[in-house]
């Protein structure tokens, strides 16, 4: 299925001289300057990734009927629906979550909500295209809907460990995520993208993910590139087996969420992101309008 990602296109200003370093260490080239200001997205996908919901493993049943839900809102419009919210500029749905009480009906999701446009919030609500599907699996169920807000390495460990019924946040399919979920049908196409600081040109004559890749594997240990904690772009970055993914040779620096690695991207600490395409769009549109 094909999603509507439409590009965000990048506010520049004149106000600020920001400094990059070229890549490389130890080497004579000079510093590139340049008055732009803010970050953006090189909008090249460098990965191409499925997004799933990660079942308990012992509630084979719940299994079937997520499944069968899932199916259903991708042939119905009903998740296209969901998107158009999002990456169309519609009008989000605020989620609520009841409280965890053993004694009733409920089906426990665990998230990590510091990923728009999948899951975020505002005060106590929830937002985003996991939430609003988790809103309507829940009703779908006829059970009262539990979010269990916690770190993005926990998520699929919380329902390993049956503490919660389903993780949805943002999953990527992978065997190593298989060892403590069982995967739904995939509901979603993702993609892992390079976040630069405005003025960044080495990326400029880029036309594809190996043109990409290429710069990337020009960089040094002294480079430093930052990632949320646990997702695909760690892997990307590392190297894993498992994901296919050789490495790089710079730095990964994991945080918390997306958005405090794109701020330290601002603030000179960094020299690059790696994260999803669709919470790239989000975060670099934000910090940029409070630039």
């Amino acid at each position: 299925m094909k999603m509507k990602k439409k590009c965000l296109t990048i506010l520049l200003a004149s106000v600020l001289a920001l400094s990059l370093t070229a890549c490389g260490g130890g080497d004579d080239k000079k510093e590139e300057k340049s008055d732009a200001k803010g970050v953006k997205t090189i909008e090249i996908d460098l990965t191409n990734e499925e997004y799933a919901f990660g079942v308990d493993k012992s509630q084979p049943e719940l299994l079937e009927q997520v499944n069968t839900f899932v199916d259903k809102i991708k042939e119905d419009g009903t998740l296209d629906e969901i998107c158009e919210k999002y990456f169309g500029g519609g009008e989000p749905k605020a989620i609520k979550s009841a409280k965890l009480d053993t004694s009733k009906d409920q089906l426990v999701v665990a998230t990590n909500a510091a990923f728009e446009p999948f899951e975020y919030t505002k005060g106590e609500d929830y937002y985003g295209i996991d939430m609003e599907i988790a809103a309507l699996l829940a009703e779908e169920l006829d059970q009262e809907l539990v979010i269990q807000n916690m770190d993005f390495d926990a998520v699929c460990l919380s329902v390993g460990q049956q503490k919660c019924d389903i993780a949805m946040a943002g999953l990527t399919v992978n065997e190593e995520r298989q060892e403590y979920v069982t995967f739904s049908n995939t509901y979603y196409q993702a993609s892992q993208r390079v976040i630069v600081p405005a003025g960044d040109t080495s990326f400029d004559e880029c036309k594809d993910a190996a043109a990409v890749e290429e710069v990337l594997n020009g960089l040094s240990e002294s480079d430093k590139i930052g990632v949320q904690a646990g997702t695909t772009a760690q892997y990307y970055i590392e190297g894993d087996e498992e994901w296919g993914f050789p490495g790089l040779p710079a730095e990964c620096v994991p945080y918390k969420n997306g958005s405090l690695a794109v701020q330290d991207l601002i603030n000179g600490n960094i020299k690059y992101v790696i994260i999803d395409a669709a919470p790239a769009k989000c975060i670099t549109e934000a910090l940029n309008e409070m630039q």
